[in-house]
């Protein structure tokens, strides 16, 4: 249960940002959306070079798979446990001939080869700032999903170990067609196995899409009245790969939310830091998920993201009545 003074501070420091609203420069706060706009569409680019890669004899359409991913990162901000990527997995299986589930889902991990080789850095870098709390420090953090993870190492143990017995589950369920589902599986990380292909095509225009993502924190934070910089925009990707990695509530808000009052408790006044802290969520929340919907409705037709959802279990229902016979 969370606790209530977890709470308490979080819709404080809501009523914060709105208090404060005025104070927002509008300007800062529109680049800001802007960028972030580019890092979405940049991102979507470099995972239609994986699927290219994966289907080099199949035409599809980048506005399909910029679609598909939009709208699952905008759904990502309002459901918790990445409810969004089963959206994405059914748009992009319908929107690309020949493809295969397996397929599909194993290409969403090539795009977390990049998050993993640049997180990694930005997250020694702000462990060693002073600022940022250690791994021990995480259940001291006035974050309910924190805690609960950090208080007990069991609990997290329980995760993985669930995790691991669901898929054994799975791979007992798939066995007689096992050599079928591998190569599928193989198929969908295919530009993994061709080095300077990935680094070009997939790294190397995340990369950019990095670089847009830090442009639209740097905005973001001179909106809000905190000071910008490297180190702080930093710090700011820091806490967006802590809260990522915990997908408990939508978009990891309460993680971000507490951990971002904490690095930057010393860069501006305790109500500037909580009202940003808030007001970044909800800016970039509203505004991709915003964008989700209007990707569902412009490019695939679909008017809520719940007939997304229905249409997804029928297809797939389909396709299990169509292998049985």
């Amino acid at each position: 249960m969370t606790d209530p003074t977890i709470a308490a501070g979080f819709f404080e420091a809501t009523g914060n940002f709105f208090t404060d609203l005025a104070a927002v420069k509008p300007l800062e706060l529109l680049i800001a959306l802007a960028f972030f706009g580019a890092y979405l569409s940049v991102r979507a680019r470099a995972y239609f070079n994986v699927l290219r890669a994966a289907y080099p004899d199949s035409e599809f359409q980048f506005r399909k798979i910029w679609g598909a991913w939009v709208a699952a990162y905008g759904f990502n901000n309002v459901v918790p446990a990445r409810g969004g990527d089963i959206i994405k997995l059914f748009l992009v299986r319908s929107s690309v001939p020949k493809s295969s589930y397996p397929a599909v889902a194993s290409s969403f991990f090539v795009e977390a080869v990049f998050d993993l080789t640049i997180g990694i850095p930005v997250l020694i870098f702000a462990f060693t700032q002073g600022v940022f709390p250690q791994p021990p420090d995480f259940a001291s953090v006035d974050s309910a999903d924190l805690a609960w993870l950090a208080n007990d190492a069991s609990r997290l143990l329980f995760i993985i170990t669930s995790i691991g017995v669901l898929l054994t589950a799975l791979f007992a369920v798939l066995s007689s067609r096992v050599k079928l589902f591998w190569e599928r599986v193989r198929q969908g990380v295919t530009i993994l196995f061709d080095r300077d292909r990935y680094l070009r095509e997939v790294w190397a225009v995340q990369f950019v899409a990095w670089l847009l993502r830090c442009s639209c924190f740097w905005f973001m934070l001179d909106a809000f009245g905190i000071p910008p910089s490297v180190e702080s925009v930093l710090l700011v990707l820091a806490c967006n790969a802590v809260a990522g990695a915990i997908p408990i509530t939508p978009g990891g808000a309460g993680v971000m939310q507490a951990l971002t009052v904490k690095v930057f408790a010393n860069a501006a006044p305790a109500t500037v830091v909580a009202a940003y802290s808030v007001g970044q969520q909800i800016a970039l929340g509203a505004f991709s998920f915003l964008l989700g919907f209007i990707a569902l409705v412009a490019v695939f037709g679909f008017r809520s993201f719940g007939e997304v959802r229905r249409a997804g279990t029928e297809h797939r229902a389909a396709e299990k009545r169509t292998d049985a016979v």
